[in-house]
């Protein structure tokens, strides 16, 4: 076993060996632009770039036409949404999404309310979720777009998005989904879904840094699109610019990978995350589990540990890589967006550790992380105060703080 163990791969993952052999000859031999269509180094791209839509396709269950090649979600988000505003803002200016969505999505929302859009912001409920209820309840004449994420990254909550996708349609108003964390580690079918956009980034399903894509619906309904980067019109006018092939190519084998072993490797990685919990609760009391026990992602386990701060947790942890609920910014310590508007408290909040689980983790490397988090969450209850009042059966939410505000 090498240390350090990585186990954040809901931030990013390594490149498969299987997808960067299929990469490397497009960065050499077959440099070709996809859009040169006279000579054959132009035609080798472009059959490159073909069989990667054909591939992500498959793997979401959309035509190879409906999908649109981007630098990421991020930029996938901007499309989705301001493309969606541009293009039927005439017809209303109301737009749904939720209080956990991505930085992406809100800041999105946030630019488009600037522009004159009205944005209700749902509150999940206690574990992550938004409920098909809570969106009809939000939904007005006015209402264009609903965005709303398929599975939270922090906590690996999923969104019923079936459900949802049925009533947007319904009631004639388009859903886009963000499913940056759910592509290839849980089943995805935007037919069945009743999906309209989705968005994907190849850095979460073992595939380059810097490449994604828009799964935009053609026909019942047809999404149109304004474009929100100018140029020679490539991506049938939606997203401008010469076609990353390599990065593509990359994309395309990580889906075809993903598709070809979503079973075994979801059952691999629900046993790792269950035997981690298992291994961590059952050696320390005060544990709690934030997010969805019957809804979630294989891979993720996001864990509060009461009377000790998420950031000497993580320092503690030095050799496994994982990341905290809150983020330390270099003035104040914000607990995460995210366990904020799940209403977990600003203490568990503070120390809250994600557990990302993938494709090269191992029993040894759970047993190794389980054994360390044990060990260093003792050692710093044993300096906290707090832990030894919570033992001797004290309720902290009664004591009266002398000198307190």
């Amino acid at each position: 076993m090498k240390l350090p163990i990585y186990m954040d791969y809901q931030a990013t993952t390594p490149v498969d060996p299987r997808v960067l052999d299929a990469m490397l000859p497009y960065f050499k031999g077959e440099f070709g632009n996809a859009a040169s269509r006279s000579h054959p180094f132009g035609w080798q791209a472009e059959k490159a770039v073909d069989t990667a839509r054909e591939e992500i396709a498959s793997l979401i269950g959309a035509s190879p036409k409906e999908i649109v090649f981007t630098s990421g979600s991020t930029e996938a988000i901007n499309l989705a949404m301001k493309g969606v505003a541009d293009m039927y803002g005439a017809k209303g200016k109301h737009i749904v999404t939720c209080e956990s969505e991505h930085k992406a999505v809100l800041d999105t929302a946030k630019h488009l309310e600037k522009e004159g859009f009205e944005v209700t912001y749902l509150a999940p409920d206690i574990t992550g979720r938004v409920t098909a209820e809570a969106v009809a309840e939000a939904l007005r004449e006015d209402t264009i777009l609903v965005a709303l994420m398929w599975a939270n990254n922090e906590v690996g909550t999923l969104n019923p998005v079936r459900e949802i996708g049925a009533l947007c349609r319904e009631r004639g108003v388009l859903f886009f989904t963000d499913a940056t964390q759910a592509v290839g580690k849980i089943p995805v079918d935007v037919e069945a879904d009743n999906i309209d956009m989705l968005c994907l980034s190849a850095h979460k399903i073992y595939g380059p840094k810097g490449v994604g894509c828009l799964y935009v619906r053609r026909r019942k309904p047809r999404v149109r699109l304004v474009a929100q980067m100018d140029g020679g019109g490539h991506e049938r006018g939606m997203r401008s610019g010469t076609l990353n092939v390599p990065g593509i190519a990359g994309l395309g084998k990580a889906c075809a990978i993903c598709e070809e072993e979503l079973t075994e490797e979801m059952e691999r990685e629900i046993r790792l995350r269950d035997l981690l919990e298992e291994k961590v609760t059952s050696r320390l009391d005060h544990v709690h589990f934030n997010g969805n026990r019957e809804h979630r992602l294989p891979g993720c386990l996001n864990l509060s540990f009461p009377y000790v701060e998420g950031e000497s947790l993580l320092m503690g942890i030095s050799d496994v890589a994982v990341s905290s609920g809150s983020a330390c910014t270099s003035a104040s310590l914000e607990p995460s967006h995210v366990l904020r508007a799940m209403a977990v408290g600003d203490e568990l909040a503070h120390s809250s550790i994600r557990f990302g689980i993938g494709r090269n983790t191992t029993e040894e490397e759970i047993e190794h992380c389980a054994n360390q988090v044990v060990e260093v969450v003792k050692r710093l209850r044993e300096l906290s105060p707090l832990y030894e009042m919570v033992l001797e059966g004290i309720d902290l939410s009664t004591v009266n703080w002398a000198g307190g505000h």
